[in-house]
């Protein structure tokens, strides 16, 4: 509706009645916390006054002394306020201002903490009105802020106010010709005309602190842009946001030119596959550095980027920044090069990414609340390739009449589905009804497979669904003049995407910083986060490089279980209960399985760190920080009485089973008997533990100065850093566990004779102490704000490395230099360019490496004996010492080029690097004396080099409509150079690849598919070039040459493209994220053996079926009863070489529609009626599709490696944000 011409909104009484009464409530919970930043309110304040015939600054410095009252005046304006004779006690802050300005032409007013002080004059009360409101950038209300007439400061007369609580203000001009000036402490001042009404409708006022494009952040030290040399990306937490997604590094995909982020696993905790610039150590770590408000976060676990995709348990603790809330976040730094990294020394070879939290401000109290909920849509078979139910039991049909699901072949098999279940039901007899279970007549059994013909079943329907995701934070931010308070809570809730998932995390952060004096600041932050996690129950996964298998004992992935399962199997039986198969001997269903082998997983991750910054003299700091890390994670394997991982134990039907089944015990001392349950009744309770405690201290002095007005500016920073780890790794096995009575454990003798005979440890305990010690100092100088010179020194040591002083200590340093080309005066004629700097960086960098036998490594153990008797402790070398074991080295060069033209609508930043890395660990095969046949030392070397670069481009720019394209783009290819260790075959060609020399870091290679034989059976070609069905050594660590390269698993060239759209309080964004140049491994889906459980892509309708198919397919044949049975036969192998093969294999390039979202903000007129700051919605659909991609790959996704266990892939979901703003 409209009244009088003007909006208004519409009536929301009790909306706005609940807004008032929230935001009440937030205000009366802060008012403690206010109070202790030393808010006093006007009527509270009592003052001693003792002044004989003072001028006004002495009364001035007497208030302030008492009270944190500031005053608004002109100096002119009080320059007549002189022999100021008061003596008060105990006066109110009103009574002394009446006192002092008795008689004078001076008159005062109070609002907040401000005394504002004006002239008496007869044109102010013959003036015109005018009112207005003043908001920060984010359209909160700025309380505070100083509205003056400019130019009217000569008479002595200062014409001015200041803004109310809700950012408003009212003040009487002479006239609407004069220039209205607008300002707050820390903003950008603006000058506007009091006749331009549409403008103080709502005057915007901008940070006066550098943009952060125009700082960049090192951890150490803040540094402006244009004072900065090296290759840096930055990037504000709000164009990083992806709303639903928890993982703050899976935001930086595609965003940061040289960022390569892979999504191997999308579980919560685990962490993708990160990398700044590629590969920098064959066999280290290879993850950047994370640093949090100067912190480094240490790994409470290190996993490998190779063992990231293994989907092991250990991964969903591998991500330090698992705790991180996203909300708290206010930019990210990505430090690339030598000069960027260089006060990182020997840590930052892999690169570094510094996050910089949100902090507290001067101004008013705010409250935020975000709220993020969360959509993920199930898998769909229409996605990949696999038969349906009827297609299957066509296969099953086949392999029938191939002599495998008979009877005498199914009744006594480990696992088994429709025809096991169909077997035991005809040999079962009903004693009461006089029937089996089912006829033995060919009608029966084909009514029997019929309704399994038909059920189609939909795993993914039935083990996925379609939960809400919930993310809740809450911030307040406050400040004075003298201090700054940011405080949040975050509570993040997933149902579960899977039925056997689920998560709760709460996060808490508080940052307050306090001006104890005008050379003291002392800053205090802590955060802390818990989480509660469920996965399903699984066991390490295996690599069998005998048969060629990259195996896991039990697998019940709900993602792989869908995949590898038959269609034709059902989840439900006839009267809707839970349908049971055959699986390690014991009843299985997937859904029972569920519900009894679980993985919980208790993360708690805290930190208090403490800075007290110095300003002895001017230009000079001194800052010191301290800071205490706490993690303790615990992964409790529940498996409870029931599951078939305990049933299991138990499965001793025959003699036939007892032969089979490996969980069952022989024991020596009793040669000839049968094998014996030793686990008769509970279930199982595995316990992993893993505790972190971390101190970290750094002092650092840092000295600023400008001569010659400005045209030579240095800068020198000297300091060191001292690191403290501890880390502790405790497991334990507990067999028998009652679940359902208590906890009370069922022990046999026999079981732990069992364990101890097979050299298993039911419960042990390491710990590893981490020292490091590091000294640094850098120096820079800049010429006329054009020419720019730093140099970096660094010197660290490691109590991990060799103890000779050559291996334990390790300078590293760095040169670089930027000349700003547009500063020039010969630039001056070339208007459209506004910004051109050439950037050029040579340095040393280093890591740890992943060696840690400095010293010779010893381990404990029991001897493995036939009997008990005959064991006893002893102690075996693990590794020989290698006392100048040290630091992995790399030197980079690296040069680089900012430019802006059009006033920076079109703005590219592009660097190109050369690496030469050196010293690299890795395995050599030594003599073999001491033991020991291969030893980890520094004699390895790669060289990689790379381009990158980021454009964005502000195409059309109007009052009401934007629209802005950025894109990054990476190109990073490396090489061995030396690398001696001779991997095996099996290593070359499974998914993850190795390192060989004279290839990429990890190369995939594949053995050469020669085509099938007149039988349909696959030919490979062996190491010694000869076409061969068998005898395939997946082992052969010699003869390599005969495997084909087919490229490297990380991709060579990566980045993003982003498109926004802003119309009004609108915003649409559309995000696409790509990458080239690698190869993946297709599922390994052909085996010598089939049994009715598997599932089989459709491919196999291709497979060869009679003589003469060889010619058009390539698919195998699915081998008979009788040809698996040959003697000598090595089909297993055959049929895994054919897995790693040339023809399976894909190009894992991709281009993907990453992010889709709309953005509405409402009207800030509205909002504030009923009793709010601001509010947006916004719809994010993240992960929409796979634009192109290798056909091979037939639904797989090129980023996820299915490696079962707890991995899932990341899915396709819709989040809706709301933020409010009190």
């Amino acid at each position: 509706m409209k009244k009088n011409g003007e909006y208004d909104p519409p009536r929301l009484g009790s909306l706005k009645k609940i807004c008032r009464i929230m935001k009440a409530t937030m205000l009366f919970l802060m008012l403690t916390v206010c109070h202790s930043f030393g808010m006093v309110h006007a009527q509270e304040v009592r003052l001693d006054i003792d002044l004989e015939k003072a001028n006004f600054a002495e009364f001035m410095e007497q208030v302030k002394k008492q009270t944190e009252f500031t005053f608004f005046f002109h100096d002119a304006m009080v320059m007549s306020l002189k022999d100021i004779t008061l003596h008060m006690r105990q006066a109110d802050i009103e009574a002394v201002l009446k006192a002092c300005l008795k008689g004078s032409n001076v008159a005062y007013r109070i609002k907040d903490r401000t005394i504002i002080l004006y002239g008496l004059n007869d044109q102010s009360k013959k003036g015109i009105d005018v009112k207005g409101l003043v908001v920060d950038e984010q359209g909160d209300p700025m309380p505070g802020a100083t509205v003056k007439v400019k130019g009217n400061e000569g008479n002595g007369v200062l014409i001015g106010t200041v803004t109310g609580p809700d950012g408003k203000f009212s003040l009487n001009v002479p006239d609407r010709k004069v220039m209205l000036e607008v300002s707050f402490v820390g903003y950008v001042s603006r000058l506007i005309a009091a006749s331009d009404t549409v403008s103080l409708k709502k005057v915007v006022l901008k940070e006066e602190l550098k943009n952060i494009e125009e700082v960049v952040v090192t951890g150490y030290q803040r540094i402006d842009r244009k004072l900065f040399t090296g290759a840096a990306a930055v990037i504000k937490a709000e164009d990083a946001m992806v709303e639903g997604a928890i993982d703050v590094s899976r935001m930086l995909q595609g965003k940061a030119a040289g960022v390569q982020i892979q999504n191997v696993s999308g579980t919560f905790g685990a962490s993708p596959k990160m990398r700044v610039r590629g590969a920098s150590s064959i066999n280290g770590n290879q993850k950047p550095l994370w640093v949090v408000d100067g912190l480094v976060l240490e790994d409470v676990v290190e996993v490998s980027a190779d063992d990231l995709s293994s989907g092991d348990s250990e991964t969903l603790i591998s991500s330090a920044i698992a705790g991180l809330n996203a909300d708290d976040i206010e930019s990210f730094q990505i430090l690339k090069d030598a000069s960027a990294t260089a006060l990182y020394g020997a840590r930052a070879m892999n690169g570094v990414v510094v996050i910089t939290t949100k902090k507290g401000k001067k101004g008013t109290m705010k409250v935020n609340y975000s709220g993020e909920f969360t959509v993920r849509m199930k898998p769909s078979y229409d996605q990949y390739n696999l038969m349906n139910s009827q297609e299957q039991m066509m296969v099953y049909k086949e392999m029938e009449a191939k002599g495998w699901l008979n009877y005498a072949d199914v009744s006594r098999k480990k696992n088994g589905g429709v025809y096991k279940k169909m077997a035991d039901l005809i040999s079962t007899y009903d004693e009461t009804t006089g029937k089996f279970g089912l006829e033995n007549t060919q009608q029966a059994k084909n009514a029997f497979l019929q309704k399994y013909e038909m059920a189609n079943t939909d795993w993914f329907d039935i083990l996925f669904r379609n939960s809400l995701q919930q993310v809740h934070s809450l911030s307040l931010s406050s400040g004075t003049d003298k201090s700054r308070f940011y405080a949040s809570l975050s509570y993040f809730n997933d149902g579960g995407w899977s039925i056997a998932d689920k998560v709760e995390r709460y996060t808490a952060n508080m940052n307050a910083s306090f001006d104890i004096k005008k050379w003291l600041t002392v800053n205090l932050l802590t955060n802390g986060s818990l989480r509660m996690q469920d996965a399903p129950g699984t066991n390490s996964r295996n690599t069998n490089a005998v048969s060629g298998e990259v195996e896991r004992s039990f697998d019940i992935n709900p993602f792989s279980y869908a995949l590898n399962t038959s269609r034709a199997l059902r989840a439900y039986d006839d009267d809707g209960n839970y349908e049971f198969y055959t699986m390690n001997y014991a009843p299985f269903s997937i859904l029972h399985e569920l519900e009894n082998n679980k993985l919980k997983i208790d993360m708690l991750d805290t930190k208090f760190q403490m800075e007290l910054e110095f300003r002895p003299l001017t230009g000079l700091d001194v800052k010191m920080l301290g800071a205490v890390r706490y993690v303790k994670t615990t992964r409790e394997h529940r498996i409870y009485d029931t599951s078939n991982a305990a049933e299991a134990y138990r499965a001793a039907g025959d003699a036939t089973i007892r032969d089979g089944n490996k969980l069952l015990y022989e024991d020596p001392d009793m040669p000839g008997y049968p094998a014996k349950v030793v686990m008769p009744k509970g279930g199982l309770y595995n316990r992993n533990e893993n505790s972190m405690l971390n101190y970290y201290q750094r002092m650092i002095v840092n000295y600023n100065a400008s001569f010659d007005g400005g045209k030579h500016t240095l800068n020198v920073l000297g300091g060191e850093e001292l690191r403290y780890t501890n880390r502790t790794y405790a497991s334990n096995q507990g067999f028998g566990y009652q679940w359902d009575r208590g906890g009370v454990a069922f022990l046999d003798p026999d079981l732990l004779k069992q364990q101890i005979e097979s050299g298993l440890s039911y419960y042990s305990m390491e710990e590893e102490f981490d020292r490091f010690v590091a000294f640094f100092a850098t120096a820079g100088y800049s010429y006329n704000g054009t020419y720019v010179f730093n140099a970096t020194g660094r010197y660290d040591g490691s109590n991990r490395l060799g103890k000779s002083r050559s291996a334990r200590w390790l300078p590293t340093w760095n040169i670089s230099g930027a000349w700003h080309v547009s500063n020039e005066a010969f630039m001056e004629s070339l208007e459209k360019i506004s910004r051109l700097t050439l950037r050029a960086t040579y340095g040393l960098t280093a890591s740890m490496g992943p060696s840690s036998n400095s010293r010779a490594v010893l381990y404990n153990e029991v001897t493995k004996r036939p009997t008990q008797q005959e064991k006893e402790n002893s102690i075996y070398i693990s590794a020989l010492e290698n006392s100048e074991l040290t630091w992995e080295k790399q030197y980079e060069t690296n040069v680089g080029v900012d430019l802006g033209i059009f006033d920076n609508r079109i703005s590219l930043s592009a660097d190109v690097y050369w690496r030469k890395g050196f010293d690299l660990i890795g395995s050599v095969r030594v003599s073999g004396i001491g033991g020991q046949q291969s030893k980890k030392a520094n004699y390895a070397d790669m060289k990689s080099h790379g381009v990158e670069f980021t454009l964005n481009t502000k195409n059309l720019v109007y009052s009401s409509f934007s629209w802005v394209t950025n894109w990054t783009f990476s190109y990073n290819k490396n090489r061995i150079t030396n690398l001696e260790s001779r991997p095996r075959v099996m290593d070359l060609v499974k998914a993850e690849g190795a390192p060989r020399q004279g290839y990429a870091v990890r190369a995939i290679f594949s053995v050469p598919f020669m085509g099938l034989t007149n039988e349909g059976i696959p030919t490979v070609m062996d190491s010694d070039g000869n076409i061969s069905v068998g005898d395939i050594n997946f082992q052969e660590t010699n003869k390599l040459d005969f495997l084909k390269y087919e490229g490297p698993v990380d991709p060579r060239i990566t980045g993003g493209f982003e498109n926004t759209f802003k119309y009004k309080n609108l915003t649409w964004a559309v995000f696409l994220n790509y990458q080239f140049g690698n190869k993946v491994r297709l599922h390994n889906y052909f085996k010598n053996e089939y049994n009715d459980l598997t599932a089989m892509p459709k491919d196999f309708l291709d497979r060869w079926m009679m003589p003469g198919d060889e010619n058009r397919t390539s698919v195998p044949v699915i081998l008979s009863a009788r040809q698996n049975s040959r003697t000598k036969s090595e089909y297993k192998e055959v049929y895994n070489a054919y897995n790693y093969s040339t023809e399976r294999i894909a190009d894992g390039s991709f281009i993907r529609l990453k992010d889709i979202s709309l953005t509405y903000k409402f009207d800030d007129k509205w909002v504030q009626s009923i009793g709010l700051g601001s509010m947006s919605l916004k719809c994010i659909m993240s992960n929409v599709a796979l634009l192109y991609r290798d056909k091979k790959l037939h639904g797989q996704d090129p980023e996820f490696f299915r490696s079962g266990g707890v991995a899932l892939p990341v899915p396709r979901q819709v989040t809706f944000s709301l933020r409010v703003g009190f």
